[in-house]
């Protein structure tokens, strides 16, 4: 993706996600990491709904801005996401973070755990788009440990032989990453979606598919699971 096409692609996904309501206020930012180097991000306290491609933040290769409106702060969060989910997926180029209310609600009282996850595999597009969304414990918004946790998070998934492609910061939002603005949009709204369900029917306790029924998602459509 060129320069100007990851300029109009982060406006249009901004856009698409703000008119239906997966964003709101100032919340959430999306990044690109462009081929030759370097990273366009949304400005701090932007609007997604309301974004000019030629005001996005520009960035170097190590972070330094370049130009644009002043780069949102999660740009570290976002260049550990790169760093350390590239190692798995080379076509890592688009991170998304939003605070969706669904599956923030979902973090209000966290499950219990280890390594707790956001949800258990309730669809089969829950696990073939999404997969495993390990939950990150509380950081205030911005803070470098909740970065390093991300990374460490990644990079234990990925060494396991099961990569991922979201995290759930709890109280704060999920990130996704993916190829294209366009590709980390739908995991993200496949995402939320799941957590809306979830919620609809908590007070039943639906069962999640059975470990058959995830074998023959692996089998049929490469579901990393």
């Amino acid at each position: 993706m060129t320069e100007s096409g990851g300029r109009e692609e982060i406006c249009r996904v901004g856009a698409s996600l703000f008119a239906r309501g997966y964003v709101h206020a100032t919340a959430g930012n999306i990044s690109v990491r462009l081929e030759g180097g370097g990273y366009l991000i949304t400005p701090t306290d932007a609007c997604l709904g309301a974004l000019d491609p030629a005001r996005l933040a520009r960035l170097d290769a190590d972070g330094r801005q370049l130009s644009g409106d002043r780069a949102s702060k999660t740009i570290a969060l976002h260049r550990r996401i790169y760093a350390a989910a590239t190692r798995f997926d080379a076509n890592t180029r688009c991170v998304i973070h939003t605070h969706s209310t669904h599956c923030v609600a979902l973090t209000l009282q966290p499950p219990a755990g280890e390594e707790p996850e956001l949800l258990p595999p309730l669809t089969p597009y829950f696990v073939m788009k999404v997969g495993h969304v390990p939950l990150i414990p509380y950081h205030r918004p911005g803070a470098p440990e909740a970065a390093e946790a991300v990374a460490r998070t990644i990079t234990r998934r990925g060494e396991a032989g099961a990569p991922i492609r979201a995290v759930m910061l709890e109280r704060l939002g999920p990130n996704v990453w993916h190829d294209t603005p366009a590709a980390a949009m739908a995991t993200l709204e496949e995402l939320e979606e799941t957590a809306r369900l979830w919620l609809l029917m908590r007070d039943g306790e639906p069962a999640p598919l059975s470990a058959a029924a995830i074998d023959e998602l692996r089998a049929s459509f490469g579901a990393r699971w």
